[in-house]
């Protein structure tokens, strides 16, 4: 089924997962994508599924120039960028104890930077039109983190936070911007793609080999479907008013829900406290007449 609209697509980390889930589906529909992957034989192998409207681009998202030149060149030799999907990413299992922080550089540079690079490198082309979508692919662990993922869930976390605050920024500009939060889909995610941080204490062995196994056992029978998580994001690009947050799967809205339930509860418990950081209502009052007051995370 084609969309009444045809666009032109660019998709990072297109040759497996979501990413070339996300490819897959727009090609079926009729949509130009142009996708970034690794290594060369990636790259024929993806051009395959749509000769003429698969176009393939070898990329290194952590290569800042490189993500600049691809976009540069997929604007002016494949056509204007209507969409940005920013998928490339890996997951990084491990309890934050163990985990060295070299490891968790990588995981950010990648799940962080390499997104940012993306986005901060067709903005300008976006801008320029006065129209365009960026959607970036974070987590249910950027809405909600959980043992075991800690660096993971905090690379999406700052996707989250990233991606929320572009998003004011252009809105004025004809640009949307959403948040893609994945639950568990049948992708190597928990598989091969899967970076595993080495076990050295011991004393973690209660709570985590549990969730160790209980993860490897799920691969490859997690609920959601690639093929329509590819539906929904493509049934998004339609709509005047996309969503800021594009949750996926049941168990993410779940999850999610829990989490942010344990935020509120926290507000609400703590609400007298909160407030007992103010200044007094006079001081206030001063506070506003000096232009103190609106100061951002000041300390």
């Amino acid at each position: 089924m084609t969309h009444p609209t045809q666009r032109t697509l660019l998709i990072t980390g297109v040759s497996s997962g979501l990413g070339r889930a996300f490819a897959q589906g727009a090609l079926e529909a009729g949509h130009t994508v142009a996708g970034t992957v690794r290594r060369p034989a990636d790259g024929a192998a993806f051009e395959a599924l749509a000769p003429g409207r698969a176009h393939a681009r070898v990329l290194d998202v952590t290569d800042d120039d490189a993500v600049v030149r691809t976009v540069r060149d997929v604007e002016e030799r494949v056509g204007a960028i209507d969409v940005l999907i920013a998928n490339a990413g890996y997951g990084l299992e491990g309890v934050f104890e163990e985990t060295p922080l070299a490891d968790l550089r990588a995981q950010f540079a990648v799940n962080v930077f390499g997104t940012a690079a993306t986005v901060q490198a067709v903005l300008p082309y976006m801008r320029a039109r006065r129209r365009g979508h960026v959607l970036a692919v974070s987590s249910m662990g950027g809405l909600a983190s959980f043992p075991g993922v800690s660096a993971y869930c905090g690379s999406k976390y700052a996707v989250e936070g990233l991606l929320e605050a572009v998003g004011k920024e252009v809105a004025g500009f004809g640009i949307h911007v959403t948040a893609i939060e994945p639950g568990s889909f049948r992708t190597d995610w928990a598989g091969r793609s899967m970076v595993r941080a080495p076990r050295s204490l011991p004393d973690y062995d209660e709570l985590f080999e549990p969730i160790r196994a209980a993860r490897q056992s799920a691969d490859g029978r997690q609920l959601g479907d690639p093929a329509q998580a590819a539906a929904a994001v493509l049934r998004v690009l339609d709509l005047p008013r996309p969503p800021a947050h594009l949750v996926l799967g049941s168990d993410a809205l779940r999850l999610v829900r829990a989490g942010r339930a344990a935020v509120d509860e926290d507000l609400a418990a703590w609400e007298e406290l909160s407030r007992s950081t103010d200044f007094p209502q006079d001081g206030a009052r001063s506070a506003a007449s000096s232009g103190m007051v609106g100061t951002v995370g000041t300390s």
